[in-house]
């Protein structure tokens, strides 16, 4: 049990952190577009390509790998949905999300705030959106599986 208190403390930090890094960037994104300047939001892009990115890429590796770790024995349904999701946060963060950061920070810097900016901004956000709902289904599964929260079935079982 020793051997798995470090994974299980790390994968609980990463698995917090992680999802707080992009309610951070999508809270802060809706808000500087909606009251920032310009310059304002060209400083956030900066910001969250870089420290952010440098941040949140490997908070998000820390999270799978020692959920990965941790879920190597383990099988059930919760397991197979954590993994499933996983996979789809982690191919969203890298193939859209990441991109999509490192985009508009160039034009932001270039104050190319078109059509494109703003289309490829939205796509951000959906993705962002999409990322954190399923973290949340993970964080809710992950609470299930360590005995901290109880089924519906179970609690309704109980009260009867």
């Amino acid at each position: 049990a020793a051997g798995i208190a470090m994974p299980k403390r790390a994968h609980l930090i990463a698995g917090l952190l992680a999802p707080l890094c992009i309610a951070t960037f999508f809270l802060s994104t809706i808000l500087s577009e909606l009251f920032g300047s310009h310059a304002a939001v060209a400083q956030l892009k900066s910001l969250i390509v870089t420290p952010g990115l440098w941040i949140m890429v490997p908070l998000m590796a820390g999270a799978g790998g020692s959920g990965m770790f941790l879920a190597r024995q383990r099988k059930g349904q919760l397991v197979d949905a954590k993994k499933r999701r996983m996979l789809f946060i982690v191919a969203n963060g890298l193939l859209v999300l990441v991109p999509c950061a490192i985009v508009l920070n160039r034009w932001a810097a270039a104050g190319s705030f078109d059509i494109a900016f703003y289309v490829v901004q939205a796509i951000e956000l959906v993705a962002g959106a999409a990322n954190l709902v399923l973290m949340g289904l993970n964080v809710h599964a992950g609470r299930r599986m360590a005995g901290r929260l109880r089924s519906v079935h179970t609690a309704s079982a109980k009260a009867h």
